[in-house]
């Protein structure tokens, strides 16, 4: 039998009583912010697991807690600013579908368009004073097209192409610089200040992973399968890698696997689990993870 301790709506999978073992010690919840993708809805929960803050909108699979509090996120077609208030303070609408925001340093807002292939970089009114064409005008890559991308320190573009089960860095005017193969499609990617690049993935053949490569291309760190013992891995979309070297991933419930396992599960670098974060009374398919009780430097890290 599972050993479940409930915590208000924190549910702590306690490895110990899953395995028939000591159980590990307890620990403490983590405030967060996340997308729900099928429900369109961004919420800030608490640490002790209560929805603190929601805000509806379209299908939303990124997001960002800026450093005045307002929350970036993309809404199906779009990208949205909203501030606690709920009052929306920055837009953009297009045709395509948008899986892909990030404010830069500079103000601008980053966007990856999937369909039409273009990453664009927006002024605060929404105009587009930057365009990079990764398909030909005209052409549409279709749903699976791309995923997350970020814009790098080095001015380059790291970009999650799903469907041709790759990550691609290009450079400031669209040529390839890197290749990943990504197997299982992935979905995020973030640069770390190291120089690895970690990746989530779905759950394509050899998915619902999330794993690590060097500048090499060298995997040297991966959980996948069965390695988090009592707990399906079903679909990894968001992340958030800690300053302590832990990882946040968001397990991605759908395709037929709502309800079948947790929503948040936090994992250190030696793979055991923290923590996980299961409410499949109000939550769906979460997308992306923002830990907000993570320290200083957090946010440098990615998501």
């Amino acid at each position: 039998m599972k050993s479940v301790l409930s915590v208000g709506r924190w549910r702590w999978w306690i490895l110990g009583g899953l395995l028939g073992l000591a159980a590990l010690p307890a620990q403490a919840g983590r405030r967060v912010a996340c997308t729900d993708y099928t429900q369109g809805r961004v919420y800030l929960i608490g640490a002790d697991g209560a929805i603190e803050w929601e805000y509806q909108t379209r299908q939303c699979n990124d997001l960002w807690v800026l450093p005045n509090g307002h929350l970036l996120f993309n809404t199906g077609k779009g990208v949205r600013e909203v501030n606690r208030a709920k009052e929306v303070v920055f837009d953009y609408q297009s045709k395509s579908e948008i899986y892909a925001c990030q404010r830069l340093a500079d103000g601008r807002t980053f966007v990856g368009e999937c369909n039409a292939g273009r990453l664009l970089e927006l002024d605060s009114a929404g105009k587009i004073v930057k365009e990079i064409r990764l398909l030909p005008e005209g052409k549409d890559g279709g749903h699976l097209y791309m995923r997350n991308a970020r814009k790098l320190p080095n001015g380059n573009y790291l970009v999650t192409h799903y469907g041709d089960q790759v990550v691609l860095e290009y450079d400031a005017r669209g040529a390839v610089v890197a290749t990943i193969p990504a197997a299982g499609g992935p979905h995020s990617a973030a640069r770390l200040p190291n120089g690895h690049t970690v990746i989530t993935c779905g759950d394509k053949p050899g998915g619902a992973r999330v794993f690590e490569v060097d500048a090499s291309g060298r995997v040297v760190w991966q959980v996948q399968g069965d390695d988090l013992p009592g707990i399906s891995l079903k679909f990894i979309a968001g992340f958030h890698r800690l300053p302590n070297g832990n990882t946040v991933i968001a397990n991605w419930l759908g395709h037929g696997q709502f309800g079948k396992a947790p929503h948040l599960i936090e994992i250190t670098p030696d793979k055991r689990v923290v923590w996980t974060y299961a409410n499949h009374e109000k939550l769906r398919t979460v997308s992306s993870v923002v830990v907000l009780d993570a320290g200083e430097g957090a946010m440098l890290l990615g998501h």
